[in-house]
């Protein structure tokens, strides 16, 4: 995990077969230039999301999910970064989510999710606040 002076270390993950790929590789790009450490990868599987969290030993997951299927995902990524002693791990979300679905999310603990419309900026700045604070 990052120290004061490191950058942040994020990874962006569409989990399955999602293609809708557009909104999350923009949030990346501007990630990247607010000075993150983004990895961005497409297609996996949540436990390998997981271990990607463990190889890269990374401060933030953000997942995007716009083909449905959000909540197993959500579901066995947390599970997943518990039992890996991961469960302190900043989880964020974005994509199409429907409002109920963002709420159960919500409850089970992932910090923010961004949809539609909102700007990376909103993101970034959530981020360097969360970190802030836990740091």
């Amino acid at each position: 995990m990052s120290t004061d002076s490191d950058p942040i270390r994020v990874l962006l993950a569409k989990p399955t077969q999602d293609g809708h790929d557009r909104g999350v590789r923009l949030v990346a790009s501007r990630m990247r230039q607010a000075g993150f450490e983004v990895i961005f990868s497409n297609f996996l599987l949540t436990e390998e999301v997981v271990n990607a969290v463990l190889d890269e030993d990374v401060d933030v997951v953000g997942i995007s999910a716009s083909a449905g299927g959000h909540l197993a995902i959500f579901e066995d990524l947390l599970a997943g970064l518990k039992d890996a002693g991961r469960d302190k791990t900043l989880v964020i979300g974005g994509g199409v989510i429907p409002p109920d679905d963002e709420q159960t999310i919500l409850g089970w603990g992932v910090s923010a999710i961004f949809g539609p419309g909102t700007n990376a900026e909103q993101a970034i700045e959530m981020i360097r606040s969360n970190l802030a604070v836990t740091s």
